[in-house]
């Protein structure tokens, strides 16, 4: 392990289409955001094993022999509710709190000191609780000796394998577990590969080749009930099926052609695809203010996007929330900044960033700016 630790990050994540149809069997588009969390691992003292989130104020620590002795008590196959439990019971962690349960699956539990930092907000359905579990999976995985250090001396950044990044993204799926309950995996998902997924039914599938999109992030910082969103979209489809049915059925079509645009841009990089992409915003937000998850934010959010050629939709659950707004090649720096002052002016918070990045990567120190070495360095 490098001297100064070892330092991983992962996305968060915007669904780009697909938004409550998804939840009626429809395809959605998951694409991950330029914005990320980082983790900064190094060998503990103590026989502790210590966790610091300073952008959250937050500082754990616990036993080592005690999670070693949990650990022994969960290995007999026990029902997978029962373990979860007992992981947030033994841990002292409450549900949707951070926690370390992936380190009690492995050979053994390290001593270890964490430090995780992220530019995601919480609590915004960006996916940041994933991002931390990506993170620390394979972080653990590498301090238990089950991944490999494809880092090379002289590289900046490096990739795990597909097997090992499957093994990632197992173990961070039950972080998530313990987060949320039962998650769809999604969020995981992206963490680890990167770039966009499809998910219909159940089924995850990675886009082959999608491009970077340059785009405004807006968190309209309106709190919503995801829980209450979609019952009530669930409630207008069964009072209007024939109505609804087919909104949700354009809802997929669109999902669709915007995956054929995607997979199609990287070897036809033509800027006569951001106009159907623009458009496929349009016809998708208005479709979602048709099925209830609109909100006044967002109806400004995307009226002032407009007034700079801009085309804005919410992203998530809506009724407030975050909104994506796609940034063209021949968007100028002048509407864009002029874009998010007023946004901003709106009590709104504005990141300007990608979709398509990477997924979770290991770091050479000399990777990372300024800001992230100093956050990872609190102690």
């Amino acid at each position: 392990m490098p001297e100064c630790g070892l330092l991983v990050s992962a996305p968060g994540k915007v669904i780009l289409h697909g938004e409550h149809a998804v939840v009626h069997g429809k395809a959605a588009l998951a694409v991950a955001l330029g914005l990320r969390t980082f983790l900064r691992l190094r060998p503990g003292g103590g026989e502790r094993l210590r966790i610091h989130l300073p952008g959250v104020g937050v500082r754990r620590e616990w036993d080592v022999a005690e999670l070693r002795a949990l650990r022994g008590r969960l290995t007999g196959g026990a029902n997978a509710c029962l373990v979860l439990r007992a992981v947030r019971h033994c841990t002292g962690c409450p549900e949707r709190s951070p926690s370390p349960p992936v380190c009690l699956c492995f050979r053994d539990v390290p001593s270890v000191d964490i430090t995780v930092w992220s530019e995601l907000p919480t609590g915004a359905g960006l996916g940041s609780s994933a991002a931390y579990a990506v993170c620390l999976a394979a972080a653990l995985l590498h301090a238990c000796g089950a991944i490999s250090c494809p880092l090379k001396d002289g590289e900046a950044t490096a990739r795990w394998t597909e097997e090992e990044m499957t093994l990632i993204n197992s173990w961070a799926f039950q972080g998530e577990r313990v987060i949320h309950g039962n998650p769809s995996g999604v969020d995981n998902a992206v963490g680890t590969w990167g770039g966009a997924l499809r998910y219909q039914s159940g089924k995850i599938t990675s886009l082959k080749r999608v491009p970077m999109l340059r785009i405004l992030l807006t968190n309209t910082k309106v709190p919503r009930s995801t829980k209450v969103l979609v019952a009530g979209v669930k409630e207008k489809i069964l009072k209007f099926p024939a109505i609804m049915n087919p909104v949700l059925d354009s809802i997929d079509a669109i999902s669709q052609e915007c995956q054929s645009v995607l997979e199609a841009m990287p070897t036809n990089p033509s800027p006569e695809y951001y106009p159907v992409l623009e458009e496929l915003f349009d016809i998708n937000q208005h479709h979602l203010n048709v099925i209830g998850v609109g909100h006044p934010s967002l109806d400004r959010l995307c009226r002032v996007t407009a007034s700079h050629g801009l085309h804005s939709k919410l992203t998530g659950a809506g009724g407030g929330g975050c909104g994506i707004t796609l940034l063209p090649p021949d968007a100028t720096p002048l509407a864009v900044e002029a874009a998010k002052r007023d946004l901003c002016a709106c009590g709104y918070e504005c990141w300007e960033t990608d979709i398509g990045a990477p997924g979770v990567t290991l770091h050479s120190s000399s990777s990372l700016n300024a800001q992230v070495l100093h956050a990872l360095s609190e102690s």
